[in-house]
């Protein structure tokens, strides 16, 4: 089964414009070579790189990867998310296909993300997980203004797009080259609810800040990074 990643991303935020957002290392290699080798573990090796800012030293990276079949596709440096999945639709082959962002890692069960869009018989399948909140909570007393408790970034109440999805082919049917993916078409799909959402309850980390870069490298570097699922399995044996 084949994997599309939107590789298009700058590494703006991360306070570094050299490197394209998907080269930023987590320990010896880049996120993207972490993201590949979640989907290479379930057995979907057959990889279509959505390339856009910088995207020749992506290209230069992972050409000399032989273990993976890579596909460099060109998709624009200013391209949305919407308009790279509308630019691969030559390269997909099956009726579905895993489709991810370039910065974000997880422990997911790949295979029971698959089974669920299956079962569902939707076009489109995301993956949502609970955030926990980036500040303090402070409980306040709604009579007396006294504070009553503190609370370190609890796991709220709602759901997000945590970016690892499972689509139909016909999802290129719902999508524009302008599109931004998670605005109008999945609002397309939503409309006639063929849009359906897997709860992933586990690990799920995006780095979108430096900050978050510190933080995947520090859980590398402990040696039992969540999702190595690879490396779990050889510790299993």
């Amino acid at each position: 089964m084949q994997t599309v990643i939107l590789c298009g991303g700058k590494g703006t935020r991360m306070g570094c414009e050299d490197l394209p957002k998907p080269l930023f290392p987590i320990g010896d290699k880049p996120i993207l070579w972490h993201i590949m080798r979640i989907y290479a573990f379930y057995g979907s090796r057959d990889f279509i790189l959505c390339l856009g800012y910088k995207g020749g030293q992506i290209r230069d990276y992972f050409k000399k990867v032989r273990t993976w079949k890579i596909t460099f596709a060109d998709t624009g440096t200013d391209t949305h998310t919407g308009g790279r999945i509308a630019r691969i639709r030559r390269h997909i082959k099956d009726d579905n296909f895993f489709a991810t962002y370039g910065d974000g890692l997880a422990d997911i069960r790949l295979d029971k993300l698959l089974d669920f869009h299956k079962s569902h018989k939707k076009i489109a399948t995301i993956s949502v997980v609970r955030p926990n909140s980036p500040f303090g909570i402070v409980g306040v007393h709604p009579k007396t203004q006294a504070v009553t408790h503190f609370e370190e970034k609890p796991l709220l109440d709602h759901w997000i797009n945590s970016g690892f999805f499972v689509f139909n082919k016909k999802i290129f049917n719902y999508i524009r080259d302008t599109d931004i993916l998670e605005k109008q078409s999945f609002g397309r799909l939503t409309a006639e609810k063929n849009l359906c959402a897997y709860k992933h309850k586990g690990f799920w980390e995006c780095m979108d800040t430096y900050k978050d870069n510190l933080r995947l490298k520090e859980l590398w570097n402990s040696g039992d990074p969540p999702w190595a699922v690879w490396r779990k399995r050889r510790k299993a044996k």
